[in-house]
């Protein structure tokens, strides 16, 4: 054999082992499996609700005066608010409570509020002095009211 067919007949015989031994290397097992993972939600802090209003002048016979305001949300994220609800807790006067006024109205929200402070907005609720007729209600004048503010 002359060396032009030998070089050919050892190439032809390297490419025929690289087949075959590439035709083992392509066999494969089947199989299934399965797995889990997991993972945790958040929770949030209460909203505060600010009074943005202010009410000056309250006193016998007078007409009721508007609360509104807005929101400080310390979440990472929106939190939904139903509605603002409001109670007189008390005043800074002995001899004037908080059976003297009246806070009335409803206050809804139904939004998303925005992480942040002084944000989203709600009003709908009015503080009145109640006029106590037959009531000396002079422990009153110049009295500072507290109103508790709570969301849902």
């Amino acid at each position: 054999m002359n060396t032009t067919k030998r070089r050919f007949a050892l190439i032809a015989l390297t490419v025929a082992a690289v087949l075959v031994g590439g035709g083992i290397a392509v066999a494969y097992w089947t199989n299934t499996g399965s797995g889990s993972g997991s993972g945790d939600t958040g929770s949030n802090v209460a909203v505060v609700v600010n009074q943005t209003s202010t009410f000056t002048g309250l006193a016998p016979g007078l007409p009721a005066q508007t609360l509104s305001g807005n929101f400080d949300n310390p979440n990472a994220g929106p939190v939904y608010v139903t509605a603002v609800t409001a109670t007189v807790t008390g005043t800074d006067k002995i001899g004037c409570n908080a059976s003297d006024y009246t806070i009335a109205g409803t206050a809804p929200v139904g939004v998303q509020v925005p992480a942040g402070n002084g944000v989203g907005a709600w009003t709908g609720l009015t503080i009145q002095f109640n006029n106590k007729t037959s009531t000396n209600q002079d422990a009153c004048k110049n009295a500072v009211v507290t109103v508790a503010y709570a969301s849902s």
